[in-house]
């Protein structure tokens, strides 16, 4: 007897099939049996089936003789299924990587409950990836299992079967079954998590549900959403017959209503000359199943009372004037944004005719949540060094509230003191383009950081790659260069790269990489601080993950199954994943408690002071991480695409900071064997650090200071590579290689006018 029998109903899905059989059955979890029923589907499913099952014995296929709808395909499945539970999915859906495995340890620790009730994410045709918005219901913090009575507010989530598991004892001791017809799925769900004596939760996406453009029933119009009534029914008579069950009549009810009058509503489900007589079928459900005493929401009470009444013009109407007050709503906005933009560009002009604030420097960085990157480390330099200078900090995000030190103020763009302050303030920070309004002004200073150390190709090199330049206006990035006064370079490969790709008259700082400086600040202490917040088990392994952006993909996706490295590598290792923030997203969807997604955390350096070792593929982050002496390894199993897309200065391949991984399995063999930090790895690594790190020695912000605040000219100091002592890898197996002598400059390289 197979632990899961996944009963997956077919029919004209030929195109997706192959991809939903797949996601069953590669499942790290493989106690399944999987039931395909054939609803006599006039396309190929049927000899799809029949190739999977002559390649797998876990596959069963069913052909039905004729066709006969979802509920009963459904209902065959579930006849021939043998396993402790049941599982629908969609023939064109998928399964989450790991989904089953997931399944299987919560259905153990809430105690085989009769139902099992897991989250899911809607795949669109674009390929974008939204969770379900109402996965906050699915808390598993409570009691590990309950009745519908202790939660009822899962009544609430989307009446659908394929995001639960069901006892298959609990089913046929109730003589459940699926009805024909649209909106099947009610007089199932309903009835099941009324009268199941134990409910658990799992919040975890299991499921992806297709959104297909075009092809869904739901998104056909039809008068077979009429069968959505005779769906109610079912549900009702079920309640009449238990009389336990009748406290769920309110709630029922306003369930219903709300139900009709979203099909009602929505243009692509009713044909428009059976608008009418839906409304006024809806009007006769409403009085039939309504009781004393039923509370109507107040945000719903008029259609409510326009259902109640059936009034179809009157319900018609009421959209179009809502409508109309939106349209009015949305031009009066764009009026108003339009009077307020222009009341700021003669605030920003009136500004720019007084003094400029020969002790005021304004700092931002994109691509960080808050306070960070470059301009963060110089702008903390500035209070440190230069106190007379008075900082603001441009940020809008939630994350700035908490991150922007308390002595730094915080601006938000595009307001009267924003703009005030790019007027008048001197130093100008970035680590991207400023405000392309921004007209700068004599006196005024722009020192421009730039985000890290360039793999990629970076501008003017843009233009010969257009999948990485979108949209990116080459004249308007040469009007932004010839801003600025002072760019800051790590070492010498950025300083040739910055000043042929971004050709302007500035001043090169060769002076390190501020940001970086808090590696050799930092204490046991603070790493110990950082990882106790982060959750982290003490005498843990911690790999920060931390992948760059593909510009050849529209969406971006995980090239590793974290959850499955994580349990290859063991429960000693933790995996800290950290998204791009050209992402949109976190990186992984189902978090653990020794896979942890950070990329919402405001700061990366800190994320680099938690861990033991940097796996990346092409990001700059490495530049950073070498700083630490810590191992790296990357994962370089698209090299060619992306070179192709992107373009690189240098082989990665060819001159790594460490191991190079080209598979999953081989990622996990690095760190099974040791050869993570292996003698070899360290070699690289100091090879890499030297080219790379020259000037990391905790001192490029105070530099950047001296020179462009305090007027100090000359070569500044430098600590040897060898002199340095940044914080250690925290993990107590951890031990550093002695790395080989290798030659370090004695300082930095001269400052050098870009011509």
């Amino acid at each position: 007897m197979p632990r899961f029998s996944v009963i997956v109903p077919v029919h004209q899905v030929q195109a997706y099939l192959h991809e939903c059989l797949e996601s069953v059955l590669t499942q790290s979890y493989p106690d399944l049996e999987l039931i395909a029923v054939d609803d006599r589907s006039p396309d190929a499913c049927g000899a799809i089936i029949d190739e999977y099952a002559a390649r797998d014995p876990r596959v069963r296929p069913v052909h039905l003789t004729e066709n006969q709808g979802l509920g009963p395909a459904r209902n065959a499945g579930v006849a021939e299924a043998t396993g402790d539970y049941l599982i629908f999915l969609d023939g064109d859906d998928t399964l989450a990587p790991d989904a089953l495995l997931a399944i299987a340890d919560r259905l153990k620790e809430t105690g085989e409950p009769d139902v099992l009730v897991y989250d899911y994410a809607r795949t669109h045709w674009t390929g974008e990836t939204v969770r379900h918005q109402a996965a906050g219901r699915l808390t598993e913090q409570g009691p590990a299992s309950f009745r519908l009575a202790d939660r009822p507010e899962l009544l609430r989530l989307l009446m659908v079967a394929w995001n639960k598991a069901y006892r298959r004892e609990f089913v046929e001791r109730e003589g459940f079954a699926f009805p024909s017809g649209y909106y099947e799925d009610m007089p199932w769900t309903y009835p099941v998590l009324m009268t199941a004596d134990s409910i658990g939760t799992l919040d975890r996406v299991c499921v992806h549900h297709r959104q297909r453009r075009r092809g869904g029933l739901l998104g056909t119009v039809s008068p077979r959403h009429f069968d959505i009534f005779e769906q109610y029914d079912r549900v009702f008579a079920y309640v009449a017959d238990r009389p336990e069950l009748t406290r769920w009549r309110p709630l029922l009810f306003r369930r219903m209503v709300d139900h009709l009058i979203v099909v009602f509503a929505r243009r692509d489900r009713l044909p428009r000359r059976s608008r009418a007589a839906f409304l006024r079928t809806a009007r006769t459900y409403y009085r039939r199943y309504h009781a004393p005493g039923i509370r109507v929401p107040a945000r719903t009470r008029v259609h409510y009372t326009l259902v109640r009444l059936g009034m179809h013009r009157t319900y018609h109407a009421l959209q179009r004037t809502t409508s109309l007050v939106r349209r009015t709503a949305k031009v009066t906005g764009r009026l108003l944004k339009s009077v307020r933009s222009s009341a700021l560009r003669l605030h920003y002009r009136l500004q720019r005719c007084l003094p400029v604030r020969v002790d005021r420097a304004v700092f931002a960085a994109r691509g960080v949540r808050g306070h960070g990157c470059h301009p963060g480390a110089l702008e903390e330099a500035f209070r440190a060094h230069a106190p007379h200078i008075r900082t603001a900090w441009i940020d809008d995000t939630e994350e700035g509230q908490d991150s922007v030190p308390s002595d730094t103020r915080r601006l938000r763009p595009g307001t009267a003191a924003y703009f005030t302050a790019l007027a008048r303030s001197k130093y100008l920070v970035h680590n991207a383009e400023f405000d392309r309004r921004l007209v700068k002004r004599p006196g005024q200073v722009v020192v421009q950081t730039r985000q890290g150390t360039p793999l990629k190709h970076m501008g003017l090199d843009l233009r010969e790659r257009p999948a990485a330049a979108g949209d990116k206006d080459i004249d308007e990035l040469l009007d932004d260069v010839d801003r600025w006064d002072y760019v800051l370079s790590a070492n010498r490969h950025s300083t040739l790269t910055w000043e042929r790709v971004f050709p302007g008259e500035y001043t090169t700082l060769e002076y390190g990489s501020p940001r970086n400086d808090v590696f050799q600040r930092a204490t046991s202490a603070d790493v110990a601080r950082i990882r106790e917040r982060l959750g982290i088990p003490e005498g843990s392994v911690v790999i920060l993950y931390a992948p760059t952006h593909r510009d050849y993909r529209r969406t971006q996706r995980a090239a590793l199954d974290l959850h499955h490295v994580q349990r290859r590598l063991g429960p000693r290792h933790v995996i800290l994943a950290r998204a791009h923030h050209r992402h949109g997203g976190p990186l992984v969807t189902h978090p653990s408690d020794r896979v942890i997604d950070v990329s919402d955390h405001p700061s990366v350096e800190s994320l680099c002071l938690a861990a033991d070792a940097l796996v990346t593929d092409y990001s700059s982050i490495m530049f950073d991480y070498a700083a630490l002496d810590r191992p790296i390894v990357v994962h370089a199993d698209d090299w060619e695409a992306y070179e192709a897309a992107r373009g690189t200065y240098f082989d990665l391949r060819a001159f790594p900071p460490g191991a190079v991984s080209r598979g999953e399995d081989e990622l996990i063999d690095i760190f099974a064997t040791g050869h993570w930090r292996g003698s070899r790895s360290a070699q690289l690594r100091a090879a890499f650090r030297e080219r790379f790190c020259p000037y990391d020695d905790g001192g490029a912000a105070e530099r950047v200071v001296r020179h462009v605040v305090l007027g100090e000219i000359g070569r500044p100091s430098v600590v040897p590579l060898d002199g340095r002592h940044p914080v250690p890898s925290p993990a107590a197996a951890l031990t550093h290689s002695p790395l080989a002598t290798v030659p370090h400059p004695t300082g930095p390289a001269p400052v050098t006018e870009s011509r």
